[in-house]
């Protein structure tokens, strides 16, 4: 069998073995880290399936090969190539190519890939050749593909690379024709170098919301939703839901629960994601949540209280109704209490009794309860009346009588004060007044007389001074006070009331000359 023959076997060989690897691994599929840059080195071997002068050219088992690719998204990258092949006794190769590679980074263990790259093709040739041994500059073409296993997110190794390598040399005069074409092959293996790029997706996790709401009653309606994270682009997710009681209905990520029918207790819905092509090392992904069907509420009674009437005198009785109603249609007992006085009654009314209760409010408490032991309370209030107190007779203002020349004298001043006593006995028309006199403590000789001639001067003012208040005289009343200054109090006595000041004593009016009536400056 010739060398090209055998050359040619083996790479068919070589590309059967990657379609198989290809095929085997599509099962594996996994989203992958992709690198911005990578950069093979390894060994190399390559025949280059070309004749000169009829002499065929060794295959060159030692050789190294390097490559580096920018990638440009998940499957495409541009790859600068070189090489050289040495070891043969006849002819010695090398490569510069560019071109692009496809890679498939679906698989889990491996990462196959395909390129096509063009550019120089370097031959030497010995002295063995016929033509003698010389230099040469050709142009070649390299297409083929191969497999790489992820080590790492920066290691793989690439278990093989197989190529068919065209080549093409114009090497006249020293051979007898213009051109010579090579049809050659090469493999390889190595390690390539991962830099940059994106760290692979954490695995899918699922997390499912809680209840809404968390707790029912029997036929109201339960939401519940899922959640996946770390999705890889692209794959689409299924979804399944099912519960321990009531009816589910949803099939994206939320789901709603009919309660209708069930009985009290706690239910759990369970949420299920279904990958079609999951990672080996993916965990399934599920979630639960809970809910809780309550009992049906026990209402309790509902009571309202009144009492009419609402005051009475002390001894007089008031009658409390109490308006109650059951949700639920249970028979209601009741029960009174008082803060005062005695409440008897055993149904919907009772009767306070007042009898030697305190002036003041009775808070009445009523207490409605059913047969489960659910009670509701309400209260009606009753007011005792309260005594009013006897009138007191009030001071109402006063006047000071500082003109020390004449002591006795209204002035200004005391006579707006005049006025406003007199608007008040106007208006108070059963309402007596008493004017207090008072002296100097320091002037006894004189505090006799000018006491009593203020209090006079005073109520003269008032009866039938200038400003004509025309108050009625006998319902003045003048007296004479402590020595407390040279002032004059207004006190009202109401009608009823007495005036009971100590130390007061009632004007000698027949010891001091009445004063003509004042005037107004």
């Amino acid at each position: 069998m010739s060398l090209r023959k055998r050359a040619s076997g083996r790479v068919l060989l070589v590309l059967a073995i990657f379609v198989i690897g290809l095929m085997s691994s599509a099962v594996l599929a996994q989203e992958a880290t992709v690198p911005k840059v990578d950069i093979f080195a390894g060994y190399s071997w390559y025949d280059a399936g070309m004749r000169v002068n009829g002499m065929k050219l060794d295959s060159n088992p030692i050789g190294f090969g390097a490559a580096i690719t920018y990638n440009a998204n998940k499957w495409l990258g541009l790859t600068l190539d070189g090489a050289g092949h040495l070891g043969s006794d006849n002819n010695q190769a090398g490569t510069v190519m560019i071109g692009p590679r496809l890679t498939f980074r679906d698989q889990e263990h491996f990462r196959p890939f395909i390129h096509a790259l063009g550019g120089l093709h370097l031959l030497t040739l010995d002295s063995q050749v016929p033509g003698g041994s010389y230099n040469h500059k050709g142009i070649g073409l390299k297409l083929g593909g191969g497999f790489d296993i992820p080590i790492n997110n920066r290691f793989s190794y690439r278990l093989f690379e197989a190529n068919y390598l065209w080549s093409h040399h114009n090497l006249y005069p020293q051979t007898a024709v213009h051109g010579n074409t090579g049809r050659g092959a090469e493999l390889r293996t190595g390690i390539v170098f991962n830099f940059g790029g994106a760290p692979p997706l954490p695995p899918m996790a699922m997390s499912c919301s809680a209840a809404q709401p968390a707790s029912v009653l029997a036929g109201e309606p339960v939401s519940v939703s899922a959640n996946v994270t770390n999705i890889p682009p692209k794959k689409t997710l299924t979804y399944e839901w099912s519960s321990t009681g009531g009816k589910v209905s949803g099939s994206g990520t939320g789901a709603q629960i009919d309660t209708a029918g069930l009985a009290p207790g706690t239910y759990t819905v369970t949420a299920k994601a279904i990958d079609p092509k999951p990672k080996k090392n993916q965990g399934p992904l599920s979630c639960t949540s809970t809910f809780t069907v309550n009992e049906p509420p026990k209402h309790p009674p509902t009571a309202q209280c009144s009492a009419n009437p609402t005051t009475v005198r002390a001894g007089d009785t008031s009658t409390v109704n109490v308006t109650a109603g059951n949700p639920d249609n249970r028979p209601l007992t009741y029960n009174y209490t008082a803060t005062a006085g005695r409440v008897t009654g055993n149904n919907a009314t009772a009767t306070l009794d007042t009898a030697g209760a305190s002036a003041g409010p009775i808070q009445v408490t009523a207490t409605v309860s059913d047969d489960r032991g659910l009670s509701a309370n309400c209260t009606a209030s009753v007011n005792v009346e309260v005594p009013p107190p006897p009138p007191q007779a009030t001071k109402i203002n006063e006047c000071q009588f500082p003109d020390k020349r004449r002591p006795s004298r209204v002035d200004n001043a005391c006579k707006a004060v005049l006025d406003e006593v007199a608007l008040r006995l106007q208006r108070e028309a059963d309402a007596r007044l008493v004017i207090v006199g008072h002296g100097d403590p320091a002037d006894k000789k004189n505090m006799a007389r000018f006491s009593a001639e203020r209090a006079i001067n005073s109520r003269t003012y008032l009866t039938t001074g200038e400003a004509k208040q025309g108050i009625d005289p006998t319902r003045i009343e003048l007296r004479t006070g402590a020595d407390t200054g040279m002032t004059a109090e207004y006190w009202l006595v109401p009608a009823g009331a007495n005036f009971t000041m100590e130390g007061t004593q009632p004007v000698d009016e027949a010891k001091f000359a009445p004063k003509k009536p004042a005037k107004r400056r």
